[in-house]
């Protein structure tokens, strides 16, 4: 059983819990996750785009992110904070010792949350504080006092709850295409999306823009990237002809060309950077 009580969840260990949100806030919410890690030197991964909103929430264990095209450049360096939607990979760091937890937001979750234009948090990483006010300092100290997993996850599930009640529903239209999107897993081209709601390419982007983050066609190639480097992990073995064929991509050199861009390597040199138990993917 993973550490309960906040000396417990800053002591020295490694591991990860993880929980399904309340049904109520599925549409919102994909995952819950509490972690720790220690290392004998500092840490870094490669943390690559994903159709995900991704937050943070620690007391006092620091981070350094980086734009991973630009790993030379100053780092910004948060403790809880908030990562839009990227479409490039991003490069985190610590010093040997990590914890706190994980909030996995839908786009249009993370719109009802922070109740702002998600492209003002895409393509970077914002402080917690900046888009959830002097609160947030409280739900991390909340979360490290209480007593237990179970007990941080609940106390996740209601806050998030209610930021969501206080909020208005998405524009139903930007809501379907972003679903048809999921679905196909970016394969559905963007002038069918319009066709089939009966709009310009124009005003879907710009709703795109303040609900996603993304425009369409960006947000698509997000998504079928994210699908193809699902099936690597889970299928190392696979052929990779196969694999770009599965998630739309037009030829191998299309996939590799997508893969150099978010991944920062080819399909084959991704699948030699993968950290064991799943703890992400090797920066270099």
């Amino acid at each position: 059983m993973a550490p309960a009580a906040r000396n417990d969840l800053e002591r020295d260990w490694t591991g990860a819990v993880t929980r399904a949100p309340h049904p109520g806030l599925h549409e919102h919410v994909r995952r819950y996750w509490g972690y720790g890690e220690q290392t004998v030197a500092p840490m870094r991964r490669r943390e690559l785009p994903s159709p995900e909103v991704v937050v943070i929430l620690s007391s006092n264990a620091e981070l350094r992110l980086l734009d991973a095209r630009d790993p030379t450049g100053t780092p910004a360096r948060h403790t809880s904070f908030v990562a839009g939607l990227t479409e490039a990979s991003v490069l985190t760091e610590h010093d040997g010792v990590s914890h706190g937890l994980q909030v996995n937001l839908t786009p249009l979750g993370a719109r009802a949350v922070f109740g702002m234009p998600m492209h003002v948090i895409s393509n970077g990483v914002v402080a917690l504080e900046d888009v959830w006010g002097r609160a947030a300092g409280e739900l991390v100290e909340r979360l490290y006092e209480a007593s237990g997993w179970p007990a941080r996850f609940d106390i996740l599930d209601a806050a998030i709850a209610d930021r969501i009640a206080r909020t208005e529903a998405p524009p139903p239209a930007v809501a379907w295409a972003w679903t048809r999107l999921v679905a196909t897993h970016g394969r559905i081209a963007v002038a069918q999306l319009t066709k089939e709601l009966g709009c310009s390419r124009k005003y879907l982007a710009t709703h795109f823009r303040e609900q996603i983050g993304l425009p369409p066609k960006p947000a698509a190639r997000v998504l079928r990237f994210h699908r193809a480097a699902g099936l690597l992990r889970r299928e190392p073995g696979a052929e990779l002809e196969r694999v770009a064929m599965d998630c739309g991509y037009y030829d191998q050199p299309h996939f590799n060309r997508d893969f150099r861009e978010f991944a920062g390597s080819t399909p084959g040199e991704f699948l030699a950077r993968l950290l064991p138990s799943e703890m992400g993917v090797a920066p270099e």
